[in-house]
This record gives structure tokens, sequence and C-alpha cells, in this order.
């Protein structure tokens, strides 16, 4: 596939995604003129989606088109690391989510509320898993 071909692509998803995420911040309820980015999406849903917990799945979904996009473009071989089995980049991926859900969990327990801090533990754990896993 030619590279204007693959900019295409690219250009139509981030303009795909781009478009789900403006439709999730208009979204957001307004509530005594100012947005409510915690308040439920929809009110009196089964379930509490507010604009955090969409954000979260939207990111994920950006990861995995961005992983499948990848895979697609550049295959590659398993490699062995650090714990001497063969990962490719999903696998990593996965390691890297889990990993991180844990030392969020982890931050809860002991500091009892999130920020920034745990996220900047996240992202560097995340360099650590791709590059030596």
């Amino acid at each position: 596939m030619t590279a204007s071909r693959w900019a295409t692509i690219y250009a139509a998803l981030a303009a795909v995604m781009g478009a789900v995420l403006a439709a999730l911040c208009w979204a957001v309820p307004v509530k005594d003129g100012a947005k409510d980015w915690v308040a439920p999406l929809i009110p009196g849903g089964w379930m509490a989606w507010t604009f955090p917990i969409a954000l979260f799945f939207w990111v994920i979904a950006c990861l995995l088109i961005v992983m499948t996009l990848l895979a697609i473009r550049w295959p590659e071989t398993p490699r062995v690391g650090i714990l001497r089995i063969e990962t490719t980049r999903g696998d990593r991926l996965f390691i890297t989510l889990l990993g991180s859900a844990f030392i969020h969990l982890i931050w809860l327990y002991f500091i009892g509320s999130l920020g920034w801090p745990p996220m900047l533990i996240c992202l560097g754990y995340a360099v650590v898993v791709f590059w030596l896993v």
C-alpha cells in the first residue's frame, strides 16, 4: 500500500475518533451554567456513565486502533525480554494495562485519592514494559 493511502487511513481514523471525542464532550451535562464533568451522561441510566469513564474507554479504543495499524503496517515477530517469554506489542500493551490497574489500586489503598502522580508512574511503567519485556 502506498504512503498516500496510509495517510488517508490515518486521517480518516483520526477524524472519526476526534468526532467521537467531540460528541462525548458535547454530551456532558451543564449544571448552573458550567459543565458537570462527573455527572452521569445518561440521567437515570442503569450505569453511571460519566465523562471520565467514557474517556477511559475512548483511550482504550484509540490504543487498540493504533496497535492494529502498527500490526498491519509493520508486522513484528515475537521477542524475548527480561521475563524470558515471547511477547508481541499486544502482549506488552496488555501487561502495561494490567500493571497500570494494579498501580492505581495500590495508590488508592495507600494514598486514598488519584491524580497525576499514579498516572505518571504508569507512563514510566509503560515505557519500561515496552522497552524491556
